[in-house]
C-alpha cells in the first residue's frame, strides 16, 4: 500500500472523516444484509414463497373447480347419514 503524504492537519482530518463515513456505510450494509437474511429464513416467509411458487403453477380457481364438487358431495352425504 502506498504511503500518503499530507501537507496539513486539515487534509488528515478530512481523510479520517472519509474513512469514518466509509466504515459507517459498511457497517450499515452488514446490518441490512443480516436483517434481509433473517427475513428470508423466517418460516412464514418461506411458506409465502412456496405458496407464491405453487400459485403460479396451479391457480386457485383450477383447484376449486376440481375439489369443490367432492367437498359438496361429502357434505350432502354426511347430512343424509350415508
Amino acid at each position: 500500500m502506498e504511503t500518503k503524504k499530507y501537507s496539513s492537519y486539515a487534509e488528515i482530518d478530512r481523510e479520517l472523516e472519509i474513512l469514518k463515513l466509509e466504515k459507517e456505510i459498511s457497517y450499515q450494509k452488514i446490518i441490512l444484509n443480516i436483517d434481509k437474511t433473517k427475513e428470508f429464513i423466517y418460516p412464514s416467509s418461506i411458506i409465502l414463497k412456496i405458496q407464491k411458487y405453487y400459485t403460479k403453477l396451479i391457480p386457485y380457481e383450477t383447484i376449486l373447480k376440481i375439489v369443490l364438487p367432492y367437498i359438496i358431495k361429502w357434505f350432502v352425504n354426511k347430512k343424509r347419514g350415508d
